[in-house]
């Protein structure tokens, strides 16, 4: 497995990342446990959680998926072997039992956040610190276009940064990165940190799908040149781009277990359209459409890190297997007509 350096940082990632937001919902502590095993033998360093996981949100599971890392941290004693990535979650009235549903990015919540996650994690330190997404108001999680009637007070960015920075000197986290950010907001974020001698950031983490490649718009150009490195969440559409709720749309995943208003970008008409094209040029190439998902992010220039989750481990297996596959050049072509086709249909 190829480990290239995140961003501007020092911190040498595996191409291909562990996501666990199925664990401690669709995924118990002893599975989440066998998937962290399974995914250092194959190579794979770098592991992402957040504490609000696991999905769906719930009062009563939130953190519990932090918690089954840190149990197989301190089980297995290889903290010293993995890059660790964790976020605080912004501003959100609908987790209410997330600091009395009064969390931001500001000083008292992001240290009542990171100390509350380097107790689950039972560690030290994070090796990089990701806002979960905006202190302002930015369309994120399905929203499509930016409205500034719907702007609110928010934290500045230069508090943001600045309680970090303290973070950074504790010790508590070496690297900030950003989540579900927009070309501005990573600009801005440079701007403050080179003006006011605050930490840099050196990711981004935003969604990146065949059904939604819109961080070649913009994003893809900013963070080359700023050297943050891309981490692609979701490459399968929550499912949707392996063709499973093709063959049957009552299929067992993410998108029948729970509530359709959880995801609803993902199960807009023209993204299932766009499924069964992708699913046909899969097949027509001898790949599954889970192959050719993940195969296509997988060698996308612009991202250091495409993270995958499963629910079993022939799954993971599968998932990982896929970063051997390279696409022909006739392949990514009809990958681009279907795109300019349906352009973007799960933004």
């Amino acid at each position: 497995m190829e480990k290239i350096l995140l961003g501007s940082s020092d911190l040498k990632v595996s191409k291909v990342c562990l996501g666990t937001m199925t664990f401690g919902e669709q995924n118990s502590e002893a599975e989440g446990h066998s998937q962290l095993d399974y995914a250092l033998e194959r190579g794979i360093n770098f592991i992402d959680t957040a504490e609000m996981y696991p999905v769906m949100p719930k009062a009563e599971t939130t953190g519990s998926t932090e918690r089954i890392i840190g149990s197989w941290l301190k089980k297995s004693g290889k903290r010293s072997e993995v890059i660790l990535a964790t976020k605080v979650a912004g501003p959100s009235k609908a987790m209410s039992w997330i600091r009395g549903g009064q969390n931001d990015l500001n000083r008292t919540n992001i240290r009542a956040a990171i100390d509350a996650s380097l107790l689950r994690l039972q560690t030290d330190y994070i090796d990089l610190y990701q806002l979960h997404w905006p202190s302002r108001n930015v369309p994120v999680f399905g929203q499509l276009f930016f409205n500034p009637a719907n702007d609110r007070p928010h934290t500045p960015i230069e508090e943001t940064l600045s309680v970090l920075q303290e973070l950074v000197r504790e010790g508590k986290l070496r690297y900030v990165g950003v989540s579900n950010e927009s070309a501005w907001g990573v600009s801005e974020f440079i701007k403050q940190a080179e003006n006011r001698e605050l930490p840099r950031i050196v990711s981004i983490q935003n969604g990146y799908h065949l059904a939604n490649r819109s961080f070649e718009s913009g994003l893809d150009e900013v963070c080359h040149h700023e050297q943050v490195g891309m981490l692609a969440y979701s490459p399968l559409a929550f499912g949707q781009l392996t063709g499973k709720y093709i063959n049957d749309p009552a299929a067992h995943g993410r998108l029948t277990v729970f509530p359709a208003s959880w995801s609803p970008r993902y199960l807009r008409p023209r993204v299932i359209e766009a499924a069964k094209k992708y699913m046909a040029l899969a097949e027509a190439n001898g790949m599954s459409a889970t192959e050719l998902a993940l195969a296509w992010c997988y060698s996308r220039w612009f991202i250091a890190s495409t993270i995958i989750g499963a629910t079993n481990l022939e799954q993971l297996k599968t998932n990982i297997d896929a970063y051997d596959i390279k696409l022909s050049d006739d392949v990514v072509k009809a990958v681009n007509a279907i795109h300019a086709e349906f352009n973007n249909p799960g933004q």
